[in-house]
Protein backbone atom coordinates (compact mmCIF):
# COMPACT_ATOMS: atom_id res chain seq x y z
CA UNK A 1 0.00 0.00 0.00
CA UNK A 2 1.00 3.60 -0.46
CA UNK A 3 1.18 4.13 3.25
CA UNK A 4 3.68 1.27 3.59
CA UNK A 5 5.97 2.70 0.98
CA UNK A 6 5.86 6.28 2.35
CA UNK A 7 8.39 7.00 5.03
CA UNK A 8 7.38 9.30 7.83
CA UNK A 9 9.73 11.91 9.30
CA UNK A 10 12.05 10.65 11.93
CA UNK A 11 11.53 11.94 15.47
CA UNK A 12 14.41 13.60 17.24
CA UNK A 13 15.52 11.67 20.27
CA UNK A 14 16.93 13.13 23.46
CA UNK A 15 20.38 11.69 22.70
CA UNK A 16 20.43 13.42 19.36
CA UNK A 17 19.34 16.59 21.04
CA UNK A 18 22.27 16.37 23.45
CA UNK A 19 24.75 15.74 20.69
CA UNK A 20 23.51 18.70 18.72
CA UNK A 21 22.12 16.68 15.74
CA UNK A 22 18.80 18.45 15.78
CA UNK A 23 16.93 18.68 12.50
CA UNK A 24 13.66 20.38 11.77
CA UNK A 25 10.89 17.82 11.06
CA UNK A 26 9.59 17.96 7.53
CA UNK A 27 6.02 19.10 7.24
CA UNK A 28 3.48 17.71 4.80
CA UNK A 29 3.97 20.65 2.48
CA UNK A 30 7.72 19.87 2.30
CA UNK A 31 7.24 16.30 0.98
CA UNK A 32 8.15 15.74 -2.67
CA UNK A 33 5.33 14.82 -5.04
CA UNK A 34 7.50 11.91 -6.46
CA UNK A 35 7.48 8.75 -4.37
CA UNK A 36 10.08 6.02 -5.15
CA UNK A 37 8.65 2.69 -6.33
CA UNK A 38 8.35 -0.22 -3.98
CA UNK A 39 11.69 -1.86 -3.28
CA UNK A 40 13.88 1.12 -4.21
CA UNK A 41 15.50 2.66 -1.17
CA UNK A 42 15.36 6.33 -0.47
CA UNK A 43 18.39 8.41 -1.39
CA UNK A 44 20.73 9.22 1.50
CA UNK A 45 20.23 12.58 3.19
CA UNK A 46 22.67 15.34 2.25
CA UNK A 47 25.70 15.74 4.41
CA UNK A 48 24.78 19.33 5.28
CA UNK A 49 21.45 20.90 4.69
CA UNK A 50 22.85 24.42 5.00
CA UNK A 51 25.38 25.94 2.62
CA UNK A 52 28.82 26.55 3.97
CA UNK A 53 29.71 30.19 4.57
CA UNK A 54 32.81 31.44 2.85
CA UNK A 55 33.93 32.75 6.23
CA UNK A 56 33.60 29.34 7.89
CA UNK A 57 36.77 27.85 9.40
CA UNK A 58 38.01 24.85 7.38
CA UNK A 59 38.28 21.42 8.99
CA UNK A 60 41.44 20.96 11.00
CA UNK A 61 41.83 24.59 12.00
CA UNK A 62 40.82 26.10 15.35
CA UNK A 63 39.58 29.66 15.67
CA UNK A 64 41.46 31.88 18.04
CA UNK A 65 39.41 33.31 20.87
CA UNK A 66 39.03 37.09 20.67
CA UNK A 67 41.19 39.02 23.06
CA UNK A 68 38.31 41.36 24.00
CA UNK A 69 34.71 40.28 24.11
CA UNK A 70 32.30 42.46 22.25
CA UNK A 71 30.06 44.25 24.70
CA UNK A 72 26.58 45.47 24.07
CA UNK A 73 26.05 49.15 23.53
CA UNK A 74 23.64 49.09 26.47
CA UNK A 75 26.03 47.49 28.94
CA UNK A 76 27.89 50.03 31.10
CA UNK A 77 31.67 49.74 30.96
CA UNK A 78 33.52 48.89 34.14
CA UNK A 79 34.36 51.42 36.80
CA UNK A 80 31.33 53.66 37.13
CA UNK A 81 28.38 53.57 39.49
CA UNK A 82 24.92 53.31 38.05
CA UNK A 83 22.15 55.45 39.52
CA UNK A 84 19.76 52.52 39.84
CA UNK A 85 21.61 50.51 42.44
CA UNK A 86 24.45 52.90 43.30
CA UNK A 87 26.94 50.04 43.03
CA UNK A 88 30.03 49.78 40.92
CA UNK A 89 29.03 47.77 37.88
CA UNK A 90 31.46 49.75 35.93
CA UNK A 91 30.17 52.28 33.88
CA UNK A 92 27.91 55.00 32.90
CA UNK A 93 24.19 54.71 33.49
CA UNK A 94 22.06 53.15 30.82
CA UNK A 95 20.50 56.54 30.06
CA UNK A 96 22.70 59.55 30.69
CA UNK A 97 20.77 62.68 31.74
CA UNK A 98 21.03 65.58 29.28
CA UNK A 99 22.88 67.74 31.80
CA UNK A 100 25.17 64.98 33.02
CA UNK A 101 25.04 62.96 36.21
CA UNK A 102 24.50 65.34 39.16
CA UNK A 103 26.68 65.08 42.20
CA UNK A 104 24.35 64.60 45.15
CA UNK A 105 25.44 64.76 48.75
CA UNK A 106 22.82 63.46 51.15
CA UNK A 107 24.56 64.01 54.46
CA UNK A 108 22.32 63.78 57.48
CA UNK A 109 24.05 66.76 59.06
CA UNK A 110 22.39 69.10 56.56
CA UNK A 111 18.86 70.43 57.13
CA UNK A 112 16.21 68.24 55.56
CA UNK A 113 15.08 71.17 53.42
CA UNK A 114 18.48 71.20 51.67
CA UNK A 115 18.56 67.44 51.24
CA UNK A 116 15.08 67.24 49.79
CA UNK A 117 15.36 70.35 47.60
CA UNK A 118 18.36 68.69 45.97
CA UNK A 119 16.21 65.81 44.76
CA UNK A 120 12.87 67.59 44.36
CA UNK A 121 13.35 68.78 40.79
CA UNK A 122 15.31 65.76 39.63
CA UNK A 123 13.59 63.07 37.57
CA UNK A 124 12.72 59.91 39.46
CA UNK A 125 15.28 57.90 37.50
CA UNK A 126 18.08 60.28 38.54
CA UNK A 127 17.21 60.49 42.23
CA UNK A 128 19.70 58.64 44.45
CA UNK A 129 18.42 56.20 47.00
CA UNK A 130 19.19 57.55 50.48
CA UNK A 131 21.13 55.32 52.79
CA UNK A 132 18.82 53.94 55.46
CA UNK A 133 19.08 51.38 58.18
CA UNK A 134 16.45 48.68 57.91
CA UNK A 135 13.75 49.09 60.51
CA UNK A 136 13.60 46.08 62.80
CA UNK A 137 9.90 46.20 63.65
CA UNK A 138 8.58 46.50 60.12
CA UNK A 139 8.81 44.05 57.27
CA UNK A 140 8.14 46.75 54.69
CA UNK A 141 6.63 50.17 54.26
CA UNK A 142 2.88 50.34 54.68
CA UNK A 143 2.22 52.41 51.58
CA UNK A 144 -1.29 53.75 52.42
CA UNK A 145 -0.26 54.76 55.94
CA UNK A 146 2.94 56.43 54.77
CA UNK A 147 1.03 58.41 52.13
CA UNK A 148 -1.61 59.39 54.69
CA UNK A 149 1.05 60.59 57.13
CA UNK A 150 2.76 62.53 54.35
CA UNK A 151 -0.45 64.30 53.40
CA UNK A 152 -1.38 65.14 57.00
CA UNK A 153 2.01 66.73 57.61
CA UNK A 154 1.81 68.67 54.35
CA UNK A 155 -1.67 69.90 55.26
CA UNK A 156 -0.42 71.51 58.46
CA UNK A 157 2.52 73.12 56.65
CA UNK A 158 0.43 74.53 53.79
CA UNK A 159 -2.34 75.73 56.11
CA UNK A 160 0.29 77.50 58.23
CA UNK A 161 1.50 79.58 55.28
CA UNK A 162 4.58 77.62 54.23
CA UNK A 163 5.75 77.92 50.62
CA UNK A 164 4.87 75.23 48.10
CA UNK A 165 8.51 74.23 47.57
CA UNK A 166 9.11 73.58 51.26
CA UNK A 167 5.84 71.65 51.52
CA UNK A 168 6.86 69.39 48.61
CA UNK A 169 10.30 68.97 50.15
CA UNK A 170 8.71 67.84 53.43
CA UNK A 171 6.45 65.37 51.61
CA UNK A 172 9.37 63.93 49.68
CA UNK A 173 11.46 63.65 52.85
CA UNK A 174 8.77 61.74 54.78
CA UNK A 175 8.14 59.36 51.88
CA UNK A 176 11.84 58.66 51.37
CA UNK A 177 12.39 58.11 55.07
CA UNK A 178 9.90 55.23 55.05
CA UNK A 179 11.19 53.61 51.87
CA UNK A 180 8.96 55.09 49.16
CA UNK A 181 11.68 56.14 46.73
CA UNK A 182 9.64 56.47 43.52
CA UNK A 183 7.38 59.15 44.93
CA UNK A 184 6.03 62.34 43.32
CA UNK A 185 4.41 65.02 45.54
CA UNK A 186 2.25 67.81 44.11
CA UNK A 187 1.14 70.96 45.92
CA UNK A 188 -1.42 73.51 44.81
CA UNK A 189 -3.22 76.18 46.81
CA UNK A 190 -5.91 73.90 48.23
CA UNK A 191 -5.04 70.40 46.96
CA UNK A 192 -2.25 68.08 48.07
CA UNK A 193 -1.52 64.84 46.26
CA UNK A 194 1.24 62.25 46.31
CA UNK A 195 1.78 59.34 43.94
CA UNK A 196 3.95 56.28 44.55
CA UNK A 197 4.87 53.71 41.90
CA UNK A 198 6.89 50.70 43.11
CA UNK A 199 8.29 49.98 39.64
CA UNK A 200 7.59 50.63 36.00
CA UNK A 201 5.38 47.55 35.71
CA UNK A 202 3.32 48.16 38.87
CA UNK A 203 0.24 50.33 39.17
CA UNK A 204 0.82 53.63 40.99
CA UNK A 205 -0.86 54.40 44.31
CA UNK A 206 -2.15 57.98 44.57
CA UNK A 207 -3.63 59.79 47.56
CA UNK A 208 -4.86 63.36 47.88
CA UNK A 209 -6.08 65.73 50.56
CA UNK A 210 -7.87 69.08 50.41
CA UNK A 211 -6.84 72.01 52.62
CA UNK A 212 -10.08 73.76 53.55
CA UNK A 213 -9.10 75.76 56.62
CA UNK A 214 -6.07 77.95 57.14
CA UNK A 215 -4.78 79.27 60.41
CA UNK A 216 -1.88 81.30 61.70
CA UNK A 217 0.00 79.36 64.36
CA UNK A 218 3.75 79.36 63.95
CA UNK A 219 4.18 77.32 67.13
CA UNK A 220 2.39 74.43 65.42
CA UNK A 221 4.39 75.08 62.25
CA UNK A 222 7.70 74.81 64.15
CA UNK A 223 6.55 71.58 65.82
CA UNK A 224 5.76 70.07 62.40
CA UNK A 225 9.23 71.06 61.17
CA UNK A 226 10.82 69.29 64.12
CA UNK A 227 8.69 66.22 63.40
CA UNK A 228 9.86 66.12 59.78
CA UNK A 229 13.46 66.55 60.90
CA UNK A 230 13.15 63.59 63.29
CA UNK A 231 11.53 61.42 60.61
CA UNK A 232 14.22 62.16 58.03
CA UNK A 233 17.23 61.94 60.37
CA UNK A 234 16.37 59.07 62.74
CA UNK A 235 16.35 55.49 61.48
CA UNK A 236 14.37 54.19 64.46
CA UNK A 237 11.44 56.60 64.10
CA UNK A 238 8.42 54.37 63.48
CA UNK A 239 5.11 55.21 61.88
CA UNK A 240 3.28 54.80 65.19
CA UNK A 241 5.56 57.32 66.86
CA UNK A 242 5.12 59.76 63.97
CA UNK A 243 1.32 59.49 64.20
CA UNK A 244 1.47 59.99 67.95
CA UNK A 245 3.60 63.14 67.59
CA UNK A 246 1.29 64.46 64.90
CA UNK A 247 -1.77 63.94 67.11
CA UNK A 248 -0.06 65.84 69.94
CA UNK A 249 0.70 68.72 67.58
CA UNK A 250 -2.94 68.92 66.51
CA UNK A 251 -4.22 68.82 70.10
CA UNK A 252 -1.94 71.58 71.38
CA UNK A 253 -3.66 74.86 72.13
CA UNK A 254 -2.46 78.22 70.90
CA UNK A 255 0.24 79.67 73.15
CA UNK A 256 -1.52 83.05 73.53
CA UNK A 257 -5.16 83.58 74.57
CA UNK A 258 -7.67 85.64 72.61
CA UNK A 259 -7.40 88.74 74.76
CA UNK A 260 -3.62 88.78 74.26
CA UNK A 261 -4.15 88.74 70.49
CA UNK A 262 -6.52 91.67 70.72
CA UNK A 263 -4.09 93.69 72.84
CA UNK A 264 -1.26 92.78 70.45
CA UNK A 265 -3.31 94.02 67.49
CA UNK A 266 -3.81 97.34 69.27
CA UNK A 267 -0.12 97.59 70.09
CA UNK A 268 0.77 96.88 66.47
CA UNK A 269 -1.50 99.66 65.21
CA UNK A 270 -0.18 102.09 67.80
CA UNK A 271 3.44 101.31 66.97
CA UNK A 272 2.71 101.76 63.25
CA UNK A 273 1.16 105.17 63.92
CA UNK A 274 4.37 106.19 65.71
CA UNK A 275 6.40 105.16 62.66
CA UNK A 276 4.49 107.61 60.43
CA UNK A 277 4.82 110.58 62.80
CA UNK A 278 2.14 110.09 65.45
CA UNK A 279 2.44 111.00 69.13
CA UNK A 280 1.30 109.14 72.23
CA UNK A 281 -2.37 110.26 71.96
CA UNK A 282 -2.32 109.00 68.37
CA UNK A 283 -0.80 105.74 69.63
CA UNK A 284 -3.73 105.09 71.97
CA UNK A 285 -6.33 106.17 69.42
CA UNK A 286 -4.90 103.83 66.79
CA UNK A 287 -4.68 101.01 69.33
CA UNK A 288 -8.33 101.50 70.31
CA UNK A 289 -9.46 101.43 66.68
CA UNK A 290 -7.48 98.27 65.93
CA UNK A 291 -8.85 96.46 68.99
CA UNK A 292 -12.43 97.37 68.07
CA UNK A 293 -11.78 96.14 64.55
CA UNK A 294 -10.35 92.89 65.86
CA UNK A 295 -13.45 92.25 67.98
CA UNK A 296 -15.72 92.97 65.02
CA UNK A 297 -13.73 90.56 62.88
CA UNK A 298 -14.05 87.86 65.57
CA UNK A 299 -17.80 88.48 65.69
CA UNK A 300 -18.08 88.14 61.91
CA UNK A 301 -15.99 84.97 62.02
CA UNK A 302 -18.24 83.50 64.72
CA UNK A 303 -21.26 84.14 62.49
CA UNK A 304 -19.63 82.17 59.70
CA UNK A 305 -19.02 85.11 57.34
CA UNK A 306 -16.22 84.71 54.76
CA UNK A 307 -12.85 86.24 55.42
CA UNK A 308 -13.53 89.05 52.95
CA UNK A 309 -16.30 90.47 55.19
CA UNK A 310 -14.13 89.99 58.26
CA UNK A 311 -11.55 92.34 56.73
CA UNK A 312 -14.28 94.84 55.81
CA UNK A 313 -15.45 94.87 59.42
CA UNK A 314 -11.91 95.11 60.82
CA UNK A 315 -11.01 98.09 58.60
CA UNK A 316 -13.95 100.26 59.57
CA UNK A 317 -13.26 101.14 63.29
CA UNK A 318 -9.73 102.62 62.74
CA UNK A 319 -11.04 104.72 59.87
CA UNK A 320 -14.07 105.79 61.95
CA UNK A 321 -11.87 106.94 64.84
CA UNK A 322 -9.67 108.91 62.43
CA UNK A 323 -12.71 110.61 60.93
CA UNK A 324 -14.06 111.33 64.43
CA UNK A 325 -10.80 112.99 65.48
CA UNK A 326 -10.88 115.11 62.35
CA UNK A 327 -14.50 116.19 62.95
CA UNK A 328 -13.71 117.07 66.58
CA UNK A 329 -10.80 119.32 65.51
CA UNK A 330 -8.60 117.61 68.11
CA UNK A 331 -5.39 118.56 66.36
CA UNK A 332 -4.25 114.93 66.21
CA UNK A 333 -3.10 113.28 63.01
CA UNK A 334 -6.11 111.38 61.74
CA UNK A 335 -4.01 110.01 58.88
CA UNK A 336 -1.60 108.38 61.36
CA UNK A 337 -4.50 106.73 63.20
CA UNK A 338 -5.96 105.26 60.01
CA UNK A 339 -2.54 104.22 58.73
CA UNK A 340 -1.80 102.38 61.99
CA UNK A 341 -5.03 100.44 61.65
CA UNK A 342 -4.13 99.45 58.09
CA UNK A 343 -0.75 98.07 59.21
CA UNK A 344 -2.53 95.51 61.34
CA UNK A 345 -4.63 94.32 58.37
CA UNK A 346 -2.30 94.20 55.35
CA UNK A 347 -1.75 90.47 54.56
CA UNK A 348 2.04 90.56 54.38
CA UNK A 349 2.43 86.86 55.16
CA UNK A 350 0.27 85.72 52.24
CA UNK A 351 1.92 88.26 49.94
CA UNK A 352 5.44 87.03 50.67
CA UNK A 353 4.38 83.39 50.28
CA UNK A 354 2.65 84.12 46.96
CA UNK A 355 5.62 85.91 45.43
CA UNK A 356 7.99 83.24 46.72
CA UNK A 357 5.93 80.50 45.05
CA UNK A 358 6.00 82.43 41.79
CA UNK A 359 9.75 82.93 41.92
CA UNK A 360 10.36 79.23 42.56
CA UNK A 361 8.19 78.08 39.65
CA UNK A 362 4.89 77.17 41.38
CA UNK A 363 2.77 79.49 39.28
CA UNK A 364 -0.64 78.01 40.00
CA UNK A 365 -0.17 78.25 43.75
CA UNK A 366 1.37 81.72 43.41
CA UNK A 367 -1.57 82.96 41.35
CA UNK A 368 -4.04 81.59 43.89
CA UNK A 369 -2.19 83.16 46.83
CA UNK A 370 -1.94 86.55 45.11
CA UNK A 371 -5.62 86.36 44.20
CA UNK A 372 -6.38 85.76 47.87
CA UNK A 373 -4.26 88.80 48.78
CA UNK A 374 -6.17 90.82 46.21
CA UNK A 375 -9.53 89.85 47.69
CA UNK A 376 -8.39 90.73 51.21
CA UNK A 377 -7.04 94.10 50.10
CA UNK A 378 -10.31 94.82 48.30
CA UNK A 379 -12.09 94.07 51.57
CA UNK A 380 -9.86 96.57 53.39
CA UNK A 381 -10.50 99.12 50.64
CA UNK A 382 -14.26 98.66 50.92
CA UNK A 383 -14.25 99.14 54.69
CA UNK A 384 -11.99 102.19 54.66
CA UNK A 385 -13.63 103.85 51.65
CA UNK A 386 -17.08 103.45 53.18
CA UNK A 387 -16.03 105.32 56.31
CA UNK A 388 -13.97 107.94 54.47
CA UNK A 389 -16.81 108.69 52.08
CA UNK A 390 -19.18 109.17 55.01
CA UNK A 391 -16.65 111.43 56.72
CA UNK A 392 -16.26 113.58 53.61
CA UNK A 393 -20.02 113.99 53.47
CA UNK A 394 -19.82 115.36 57.04
CA UNK A 395 -17.06 117.82 55.99
CA UNK A 396 -14.27 116.02 57.81
CA UNK A 397 -10.90 117.73 57.27
CA UNK A 398 -8.95 114.83 55.81
CA UNK A 399 -5.97 116.35 54.04
CA UNK A 400 -4.05 114.21 51.54
CA UNK A 401 -1.15 116.68 51.70
CA UNK A 402 -0.34 115.29 55.16
CA UNK A 403 1.52 112.52 53.33
CA UNK A 404 4.23 115.02 52.43
CA UNK A 405 5.02 115.80 56.07
CA UNK A 406 7.80 113.49 57.10
CA UNK A 407 9.11 113.44 60.66
CA UNK A 408 12.53 112.00 61.50
CA UNK A 409 12.70 110.57 65.04
CA UNK A 410 15.27 107.78 64.79
CA UNK A 411 15.22 106.46 68.35
CA UNK A 412 11.46 106.59 68.77
CA UNK A 413 10.89 105.02 65.37
CA UNK A 414 13.39 102.21 66.04
CA UNK A 415 11.62 101.39 69.31
CA UNK A 416 8.27 101.59 67.54
CA UNK A 417 9.53 99.23 64.80
CA UNK A 418 10.69 96.70 67.39
CA UNK A 419 7.37 96.98 69.24
CA UNK A 420 5.54 96.42 65.97
CA UNK A 421 7.58 93.27 65.28
CA UNK A 422 7.02 92.06 68.85
CA UNK A 423 3.25 92.41 68.66
CA UNK A 424 3.28 90.84 65.19
CA UNK A 425 5.00 87.79 66.72
CA UNK A 426 2.17 87.44 69.22
CA UNK A 427 -0.44 87.68 66.47
CA UNK A 428 1.36 84.94 64.56
CA UNK A 429 1.35 82.67 67.65
CA UNK A 430 5.13 82.23 67.60
CA UNK A 431 7.16 80.29 70.12
CA UNK A 432 8.57 82.46 72.87
CA UNK A 433 12.21 81.72 72.08
CA UNK A 434 11.76 83.07 68.54
CA UNK A 435 10.17 86.36 69.56
CA UNK A 436 13.44 88.04 70.56
CA UNK A 437 15.21 87.18 67.30
CA UNK A 438 12.26 88.33 65.18
CA UNK A 439 12.00 91.59 67.17
CA UNK A 440 15.69 92.37 66.66
CA UNK A 441 15.39 91.47 63.00
CA UNK A 442 12.55 93.97 62.61
CA UNK A 443 14.61 96.67 64.30
CA UNK A 444 17.52 96.01 61.95
CA UNK A 445 15.18 96.21 58.96
CA UNK A 446 13.95 99.65 59.99
CA UNK A 447 17.46 100.92 60.71
CA UNK A 448 18.62 99.86 57.25
CA UNK A 449 15.55 101.37 55.60
CA UNK A 450 15.92 104.67 57.49
CA UNK A 451 19.64 104.89 56.74
CA UNK A 452 19.05 104.36 53.03
CA UNK A 453 15.84 106.35 52.54
CA UNK A 454 16.37 109.26 54.96
CA UNK A 455 20.15 109.63 55.10
CA UNK A 456 21.41 108.39 51.74
CA UNK A 457 18.39 109.55 49.73
CA UNK A 458 17.75 106.14 48.15
CA UNK A 459 14.25 105.76 46.64
CA UNK A 460 11.79 104.02 48.99
CA UNK A 461 11.31 100.98 46.74
CA UNK A 462 15.06 100.27 46.52
CA UNK A 463 15.55 100.90 50.24
CA UNK A 464 12.67 98.54 51.05
CA UNK A 465 14.15 95.84 48.82
CA UNK A 466 17.54 96.01 50.56
CA UNK A 467 16.01 96.01 54.05
CA UNK A 468 13.72 93.08 53.20
CA UNK A 469 16.69 91.23 51.70
CA UNK A 470 18.56 91.48 55.01
CA UNK A 471 15.44 90.28 56.82
CA UNK A 472 15.30 87.23 54.57
CA UNK A 473 19.03 86.59 54.93
CA UNK A 474 19.04 86.74 58.73
CA UNK A 475 15.82 84.73 58.93
CA UNK A 476 17.23 81.99 56.73
CA UNK A 477 20.44 81.82 58.77
CA UNK A 478 18.52 81.60 62.05
CA UNK A 479 16.24 78.90 60.67
CA UNK A 480 19.22 76.83 59.49
CA UNK A 481 20.94 77.24 62.83
CA UNK A 482 17.86 75.93 64.62
CA UNK A 483 16.73 73.47 61.90
CA UNK A 484 13.33 75.19 61.77
CA UNK A 485 11.14 77.18 59.42
CA UNK A 486 12.25 80.65 58.37
CA UNK A 487 8.74 82.13 58.58
CA UNK A 488 8.80 82.91 62.35
CA UNK A 489 11.99 84.92 61.89
CA UNK A 490 10.91 86.72 58.71
CA UNK A 491 7.16 87.43 58.67
CA UNK A 492 7.02 89.56 61.81
CA UNK A 493 10.25 91.38 60.92
CA UNK A 494 8.83 92.77 57.68
CA UNK A 495 5.98 94.43 59.57
CA UNK A 496 7.67 97.87 59.82
CA UNK A 497 8.21 97.87 56.04
CA UNK A 498 4.57 97.32 55.04
CA UNK A 499 3.11 100.12 52.84
CA UNK A 500 0.41 101.36 55.19
CA UNK A 501 0.70 105.10 54.59
CA UNK A 502 0.80 104.81 50.78
CA UNK A 503 -2.29 102.61 50.89
CA UNK A 504 -4.22 105.05 53.08
CA UNK A 505 -3.46 108.16 51.04
CA UNK A 506 -4.32 106.36 47.82
CA UNK A 507 -7.69 105.31 49.24
CA UNK A 508 -8.34 108.83 50.56
CA UNK A 509 -7.67 110.33 47.14
CA UNK A 510 -10.03 107.81 45.54
CA UNK A 511 -12.73 108.70 48.08
CA UNK A 512 -12.31 112.37 47.16
CA UNK A 513 -12.56 111.55 43.47
CA UNK A 514 -8.96 112.53 42.75
CA UNK A 515 -7.73 109.70 40.55
CA UNK A 516 -4.60 111.56 39.46
CA UNK A 517 -3.37 111.54 43.06
CA UNK A 518 -4.81 108.22 44.22
CA UNK A 519 -3.49 105.92 41.49
CA UNK A 520 0.20 106.89 42.00
CA UNK A 521 -0.12 106.24 45.74
CA UNK A 522 -1.69 102.83 45.20
CA UNK A 523 0.93 102.01 42.57
CA UNK A 524 3.65 102.92 45.05
CA UNK A 525 2.00 100.70 47.68
CA UNK A 526 1.95 97.78 45.24
CA UNK A 527 5.59 98.39 44.31
CA UNK A 528 6.62 98.46 47.98
CA UNK A 529 4.73 95.23 48.67
CA UNK A 530 6.40 93.55 45.72
CA UNK A 531 9.78 94.86 46.82
CA UNK A 532 9.27 93.34 50.28
CA UNK A 533 8.38 89.94 48.86
CA UNK A 534 11.24 89.88 46.33
CA UNK A 535 13.75 91.12 48.91
CA UNK A 536 12.78 88.43 51.42
CA UNK A 537 13.06 85.71 48.78
CA UNK A 538 16.36 87.08 47.49
CA UNK A 539 17.84 87.10 50.99
CA UNK A 540 16.82 83.50 51.53
CA UNK A 541 18.31 82.45 48.19
CA UNK A 542 21.54 84.25 49.04
CA UNK A 543 21.80 82.30 52.27
CA UNK A 544 21.36 79.01 50.39
CA UNK A 545 23.60 79.78 47.43
CA UNK A 546 26.57 81.75 48.69
CA UNK A 547 26.97 80.81 52.33
CA UNK A 548 28.46 77.42 53.17
CA UNK A 549 26.57 75.84 56.03
CA UNK A 550 28.50 73.02 57.78
CA UNK A 551 27.26 69.68 56.52
CA UNK A 552 24.98 71.16 53.87
CA UNK A 553 25.06 70.30 50.22
CA UNK A 554 27.56 72.72 48.66
CA UNK A 555 27.13 71.68 45.06
CA UNK A 556 25.81 74.76 43.21
CA UNK A 557 23.96 72.56 40.72
CA UNK A 558 22.14 70.59 43.40
CA UNK A 559 18.94 72.64 43.34
CA UNK A 560 17.79 73.02 39.78
CA UNK A 561 16.08 76.10 38.42
CA UNK A 562 12.47 76.42 37.43
CA UNK A 563 11.00 75.03 34.26
CA UNK A 564 12.09 77.76 31.85
CA UNK A 565 14.69 80.48 32.32
CA UNK A 566 14.90 82.16 28.90
CA UNK A 567 11.30 82.26 27.81
CA UNK A 568 11.35 79.34 25.38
Amino acid sequence: MRSDRQQTPRAVSAAETDTGEQQKPLSDEAHSAFTPPLGIPLPPPPEDEHPTSEFAVPDGLTAEAPTESEGSAFVPPPGVKTPSNNQTTGGFPVITPPNGIPVVRLTKDAPWQDRMRTMLRMPISDRPTPERVERQDETGPAVPRVLDLTLRIAELLLAGGEGAEDVEAAMLGVAHAYGLDRCEPTVTFTLLSVSYQPSLVDDPVTASRTVRRRGTDYTRLSAVFRLVDDITSRDDFTLEEAYRRLAEIRRNRHPYPGWALTVAGGGLAGAASMLVGGDWPVFFAAALGAMLGDRLAWLASGRGLPEFYQFVAAAMPPAAIGVALSLANSGLQASAVITGGLFALIPGRALVAGVQDGLTGYYITAAARLLEVGYLIVGIVCGVLTVLYGGLQLDAKLNPEAALRHVERPYIQILAAMLLALTFCILLQQERHTVLFATLNGGVAWVVYGALADTAGVPPVAATTVAAGLVGLFGQLLSRYRYASALPYVTAAIGPLLPGSATYFGLLALAQGNLDRGIPHLTQAAALALAIAIGVNLGGEAARLFLKIPGAATDPSGRRAAKRTRGF
